[in-house]
């Protein structure tokens, strides 16, 4: 088995503002092993980009993590202080951010926004990060690098920014990367390309990666293990192929009913009603109760915690508890249906 890299256990992250506390990350834990993938997927407002951040501590002022461990190497990055954590970020642990027009400086070329890291973590002179800039852009895939890297980042198309942004993110060989939201924004066919540049990139240095997205297409295709979060917490944890050919929670089936097929020539697509709860007015049981089909009193009054399955994967549902006291029909959500199991089991036929 792969050793542990990283392990975030029981995160919870705080925003203070001045009418409510907002408890954005509330308990999230998970592993991430040397040279895997971790996908972190679920909805806009699910928690996913803070729970990067508060990795990195890179919290707005008004945020603060409240509890919980990021043991990196056997180590609690939370116990760092600042001008340790600056020798981790862009060093050891790297992030590609969404939007890659907004995170590069506009009045600086790509070259010098690239050798700023090198030159901060690798202690090199300015000429030879700027040589090792013009290596990583040509690794990365963008044409001429030598010239690309005299360039602003308003000369360059969207792909060519997140390919820049990439660049930097491996600057200093990282050991994790992570991607938050990496084809954002972009055409289908560079999303492609920035997927397999990642997978490639990933393949030839050893790194281990975090990406972080709303797509399952991305998740199927990059990931080895999933934490699907909804509302500041995790609801379903698994191996990619197990979530896939057998998800569980209600949310997560929900996401899979929404994906379109492309064995059929006509379908309606399933959706999930409701929206997000607003996170300064949570619900008091499950979170997920208030859309959730198969929501009892039990769901509305208590919130469940993250248990295991009989599989040893990890899910937060009463369903698969004792306590559950559902109808013992079987619930009908879209095509997939759940069933009442004090056991633990579920029916995923269509």
């Amino acid at each position: 088995m792969n050793s542990v890299l990283l392990e975030v256990e029981d995160l919870r992250t705080t925003f203070y503002t001045d009418d409510a506390e907002v408890k954005a990350v509330d308990g999230v834990s998970f592993v991430l092993r040397k040279g895997k993938t971790l996908g972190i997927v679920g909805e806009s407002g699910s928690g996913k980009s803070i729970t990067a951040l508060s990795i990195l501590k890179l919290l707005a002022n008004n945020g603060k993590i409240v509890g919980g461990k990021v043991q990196f190497k056997g180590e609690d990055l939370l116990t760092y202080s600042d001008k340790k954590m600056r020798d981790i970020r862009g060093n050891a642990i790297s992030m590609i951010f969404q939007e890659p027009m907004t995170s590069l400086n506009p009045v600086f070329t790509v070259g010098q926004q690239i050798s700023e890291s090198i030159m901060k973590h690798q202690n090199l002179s300015k000429k030879e990060a700027l040589v090792k800039s013009v290596e990583l852009l040509k690794l990365v895939g963008i044409p001429s690098p030598d010239k690309r890297v005299k360039q602003y980042p308003y000369e360059l198309s969207g792909g060519m920014r997140q390919r820049v942004m990439i660049a930097m993110a491996l600057a200093c060989n990282p050991e994790i990367l992570i991607a938050d939201e990496p084809t954002t924004a972009l055409d289908v066919t560079i999303q492609a390309q920035i997927l397999r540049l990642i997978r490639d990139l990933q393949k030839r240095l050893g790194m281990s990666v975090i990406m972080i997205t709303h797509d399952l297409g991305v998740v199927a295709e990059t990931c080895d293990s999933v934490a699907v979060m909804y509302a500041g917490q995790v609801v379903e944890y698994s191996d990619v192929v197990t979530l896939f050919q057998q998800p569980k929670h209600p949310y997560t089936i929900g996401l899979m009913n929404s994906l379109p097929r492309h064995d059929v020539e006509l379908e309606k697509l399933e959706s999930i009603q409701g929206n997000v709860p607003n996170p300064k007015e949570m619900p008091l049981g499950c979170r997920f109760a208030p859309r959730c089909p198969a929501a009892t009193d039990l769901c509305r009054r208590e919130m469940p915690e993250l248990m295991k399955d009989t599989e040893g994967n990890d899910i937060r549902c009463w369903i698969y508890s004792e306590k559950w006291e559902g109808e013992a029909e079987v619930i009908v959500y879209g095509e997939k249906r759940i069933a009442e199991s004090r056991r633990t089991e579920t029916i995923l036929s269509d």
